[in-house]
Protein backbone atom coordinates (compact mmCIF):
# COMPACT_ATOMS: atom_id res chain seq x y z
CA UNK A 1 0.00 0.00 0.00
CA UNK A 2 1.20 3.39 -0.55
CA UNK A 3 0.20 7.20 0.03
CA UNK A 4 0.58 10.39 -0.92
CA UNK A 5 0.86 13.22 1.32
CA UNK A 6 1.91 16.77 0.99
CA UNK A 7 0.71 17.21 -2.95
CA UNK A 8 -3.28 18.39 -2.61
CA UNK A 9 -2.90 21.54 -0.07
CA UNK A 10 -0.99 24.30 -0.29
CA UNK A 11 -2.85 25.78 2.84
CA UNK A 12 -5.50 26.12 5.07
CA UNK A 13 -7.40 28.94 6.14
CA UNK A 14 -9.49 29.12 9.57
CA UNK A 15 -11.75 31.69 10.65
CA UNK A 16 -12.09 31.88 14.57
CA UNK A 17 -14.52 34.53 16.83
CA UNK A 18 -11.95 34.39 19.60
CA UNK A 19 -7.98 34.46 18.00
CA UNK A 20 -6.59 34.58 21.61
CA UNK A 21 -8.17 31.25 22.71
CA UNK A 22 -7.96 29.59 19.44
CA UNK A 23 -3.91 30.80 19.11
CA UNK A 24 -2.89 29.49 22.67
CA UNK A 25 -4.71 26.06 21.59
CA UNK A 26 -2.39 25.65 18.44
CA UNK A 27 0.39 27.17 19.80
CA UNK A 28 0.29 24.27 22.49
CA UNK A 29 -0.48 21.33 20.32
CA UNK A 30 2.16 23.01 17.52
CA UNK A 31 4.53 22.47 20.46
CA UNK A 32 3.70 18.50 21.25
CA UNK A 33 3.97 18.42 17.23
CA UNK A 34 7.22 20.00 17.33
CA UNK A 35 5.84 22.46 14.33
CA UNK A 36 7.24 26.00 14.95
CA UNK A 37 5.04 28.64 14.68
CA UNK A 38 5.22 30.93 11.64
CA UNK A 39 3.61 34.21 12.41
CA UNK A 40 1.47 36.09 14.89
CA UNK A 41 0.16 39.15 15.73
CA UNK A 42 -3.07 40.55 17.20
CA UNK A 43 -5.18 39.43 13.99
CA UNK A 44 -3.58 36.60 12.67
CA UNK A 45 -1.58 33.08 13.25
CA UNK A 46 -0.01 30.93 11.35
CA UNK A 47 2.09 27.91 11.63
CA UNK A 48 3.42 26.57 8.35
CA UNK A 49 0.30 26.12 5.90
CA UNK A 50 -2.14 27.01 8.33
CA UNK A 51 -3.53 30.76 8.50
CA UNK A 52 -6.40 31.65 11.23
CA UNK A 53 -7.72 35.05 11.65
CA UNK A 54 -11.09 36.43 12.92
CA UNK A 55 -13.87 36.73 11.10
CA UNK A 56 -17.43 35.84 10.48
CA UNK A 57 -18.39 32.91 10.31
CA UNK A 58 -15.86 30.50 12.44
CA UNK A 59 -14.77 27.66 10.21
CA UNK A 60 -16.07 23.76 11.15
CA UNK A 61 -13.43 21.64 9.53
CA UNK A 62 -11.19 18.77 9.88
CA UNK A 63 -7.78 19.24 10.08
CA UNK A 64 -5.19 16.34 10.15
CA UNK A 65 -1.60 17.17 11.47
CA UNK A 66 1.03 14.54 10.80
CA UNK A 67 3.04 13.13 13.90
CA UNK A 68 6.09 11.11 13.86
CA UNK A 69 5.36 8.47 16.45
CA UNK A 70 2.66 7.59 18.65
CA UNK A 71 4.29 8.92 22.01
CA UNK A 72 3.74 12.49 19.75
CA UNK A 73 -0.17 11.25 19.30
CA UNK A 74 -0.34 11.02 22.60
CA UNK A 75 1.58 14.39 23.49
CA UNK A 76 -0.77 16.15 20.65
CA UNK A 77 -3.81 15.13 22.75
CA UNK A 78 -2.80 15.78 26.27
CA UNK A 79 -1.76 19.16 25.00
CA UNK A 80 -4.66 20.31 23.57
CA UNK A 81 -6.98 18.97 26.12
CA UNK A 82 -5.04 21.10 28.56
CA UNK A 83 -5.21 23.94 26.08
CA UNK A 84 -9.02 24.22 25.92
CA UNK A 85 -9.75 21.05 23.25
CA UNK A 86 -12.42 18.48 23.71
CA UNK A 87 -11.89 15.23 23.35
CA UNK A 88 -13.30 13.49 20.11
CA UNK A 89 -11.68 10.35 19.88
CA UNK A 90 -8.82 9.45 22.27
CA UNK A 91 -5.68 8.10 21.09
CA UNK A 92 -5.90 4.37 19.59
CA UNK A 93 -5.72 2.78 16.63
CA UNK A 94 -8.29 3.16 14.09
CA UNK A 95 -9.05 0.90 11.10
CA UNK A 96 -8.47 3.28 7.65
CA UNK A 97 -5.07 1.37 7.29
CA UNK A 98 -2.75 -0.71 8.80
CA UNK A 99 -0.74 1.18 11.62
CA UNK A 100 -2.76 4.04 11.54
CA UNK A 101 -2.97 5.35 15.22
CA UNK A 102 -4.67 8.66 16.19
CA UNK A 103 -6.13 11.13 18.61
CA UNK A 104 -9.10 13.60 17.48
CA UNK A 105 -10.03 16.81 19.68
CA UNK A 106 -12.38 19.99 18.81
CA UNK A 107 -10.58 23.04 18.98
CA UNK A 108 -12.16 26.46 20.83
CA UNK A 109 -14.28 26.79 17.58
CA UNK A 110 -15.68 23.58 17.26
CA UNK A 111 -13.22 22.38 14.32
CA UNK A 112 -12.04 18.08 14.55
CA UNK A 113 -8.66 18.60 14.83
CA UNK A 114 -6.75 15.16 14.50
CA UNK A 115 -2.71 14.01 14.90
CA UNK A 116 -1.89 10.79 13.24
CA UNK A 117 0.79 8.55 12.80
CA UNK A 118 0.79 6.34 10.26
CA UNK A 119 2.69 3.28 11.20
CA UNK A 120 6.12 1.70 10.17
CA UNK A 121 6.54 3.90 6.84
CA UNK A 122 9.25 5.09 4.34
CA UNK A 123 8.70 8.72 3.35
CA UNK A 124 9.87 9.59 -0.16
CA UNK A 125 11.14 13.31 1.24
CA UNK A 126 10.94 14.82 4.76
CA UNK A 127 9.04 18.26 2.81
CA UNK A 128 8.51 19.74 -0.20
CA UNK A 129 10.83 22.96 -0.55
CA UNK A 130 10.04 25.92 -2.92
CA UNK A 131 12.83 28.32 -4.22
CA UNK A 132 12.72 31.44 -6.05
CA UNK A 133 15.12 32.73 -8.70
CA UNK A 134 16.07 35.85 -7.33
Amino acid sequence: MELSRGRLIDHVHLRTQNLPATAAFYRAVMAALEIPITGEDDEHFSVDELWIDVGEPATHVHLAFQARDEAMVQAFYDAALQAGGRDNGAPGVRDYHPGYYAAFVRDPEGNNIEAVHHGPHRRSAEAVVLTWDA
